[in-house]
């Protein structure tokens, strides 16, 4: 089986270098990867994949299907695409949409073997939107048996934890004056913004440890002898679950409430982008996942990383049995979100451990579509730790 997944990788490494390279040569933003997305679905429906495009009215989402015609699980790869502001491809997310698609492309040539469906969903915005959490709230997971994705990175890695996040926006209304002539009759609406940012620095030594809290002011006047009457604050609330997230995020807007009647401004509370809940790794398929990377000539497999991020993978983690692990792209350490980083995706050693990558993917479907016991214990643990 190993070698019949390695001759099929072969034949398809020349398409996914290609994709790779023209992605990485096109870098898109978050809701903007429309080259990226088209490119993923050209090459999937040149595959026999049936494609949904503009899946969950996403411009640029899509879900492909590859079914067998036999009974079995649905097995589901996680394909992102977006890139950085002004650093492309820094977080490696057009090797990373690859890594799934080709192997969704070779689980799909075996699959007829050992029966069940194949489901690569194409999931724009990782960076920002998060189209995985609009996705989840439709109900795309619902019928998924196993979720994978697969991060690149200066390592191997075992998939681990992700923070729980959201993300808020302070909207502080006051009353614009003469700041020299007649202060007395302003509301200064910077003064609230300013007030928050220190409720909340006083409130970092009572909060877990494992937990941030980080900010910027994104409006705060237009001229100095001017009294602001509007300042805007984002802040980004993280934490190990989402249990205490709802607590943090509490804190953090009466932190908000308090420095807004302090100043007398009004206040107005949003969410600014999606909230991603923590990864929950299913520790069962992800041993599955590493045993299979050492079949493949993976030699060094290290211990989850230390994750203070996130990611809407964390979304689908809560919905159906998911691991979000790391792969090597670089035979040296080279830093994300760095032009460096991006660079890497696109070197011989990245390409190398793509296809042992890609392997260990479809080898562990296999392992799940074969083995209904193995599913079954997979699933057991969803239901005991997933909360």
């Amino acid at each position: 089986m190993i070698d019949n997944v390695r001759k099929i990788i072969e034949q398809t490494k020349d398409e996914l270098i290609q994709l790779n390279e023209f992605i990485f040569s096109n870098p898109e933003l978050g809701y903007e990867e429309y080259k990226a997305c088209k490119a993923h679905v050209d090459l999937l429906k040149k595959h026999g994949f049936e494609v949904e495009e503009e899946y969950m009215d996403i411009k640029t989402a899509f879900k492909a299907e590859f079914d067998s015609g036999k009974e079995g699980p649905v097995i589901a790869y996680l394909a992102e695409y977006d890139a950085l502001p002004g650093i492309g491809h820094g977080c490696g997310h057009n090797i990373l949409g690859v890594v799934s698609t080709g192997a969704g492309i070779v689980l799909s040539k075996i699959i007829g073997e050992y029966g069940g469906k194949v489901i690569v969903f194409g999931t724009p915005a990782e960076e920002t939107g998060g189209a995985k959490v609009d996705m989840v709230e439709g109900g795309s997971f619902n019928d998924v048996d196993i979720a994978m994705i697969v991060h690149p990175s200066d390592k191997y890695y075992k998939s681990g934890k992700t923070l729980a996040m959201e993300a808020i926006q302070f909207t502080f209304k006051g009353k614009s004056a003469h700041a020299a002539a007649e202060p007395e009759k302003g509301i200064n609406a910077l003064d609230a913004a300013i007030n928050t940012f220190n409720n909340i620095n006083a409130l970092r030594e009572h909060i877990k440890p494992d937990s941030r809290v980080h900010g910027i002011i994104v409006e705060g006047g237009k001229a100095a002898n001017i009294v602001p009457d509007l300042a805007i604050a984002q802040f980004y609330v993280r934490a190990s679950t989402k249990t205490y997230l709802n607590e943090l995020v509490e804190m953090v807007k009466n932190c908000a409430r308090g420095a807004s009647l302090a100043a007398g401004t009004e206040l107005e509370i949003t969410n600014y982008e999606a909230s991603y809940d923590n990864l929950v790794t299913n520790q069962t398929l992800s041993e599955v996942f590493t045993r299979r990377l050492y079949d493949m000539g993976v030699e060094n497999i290290y211990e989850p990383k230390e994750s203070f991020g996130s990611s809407d993978a964390g979304n689908v983690s809560h919905v159906c049995p998911t691991i979000h692990p790391y792969f090597s792209i670089s035979n040296e350490n080279v830093t994300g979100h760095t032009k460096e980083f991006a660079e890497a995706t696109t070197k011989p050693s990245a390409y190398d451990n793509m296809c042992k990558t890609m392997g260990a993917l479809v080898l562990t479907s296999i392992d799940i579509i074969e083995d209904k016991t193995l599913l079954k214990k997979i699933k057991k643990e969803f239901e005991t730790v997933k909360k």
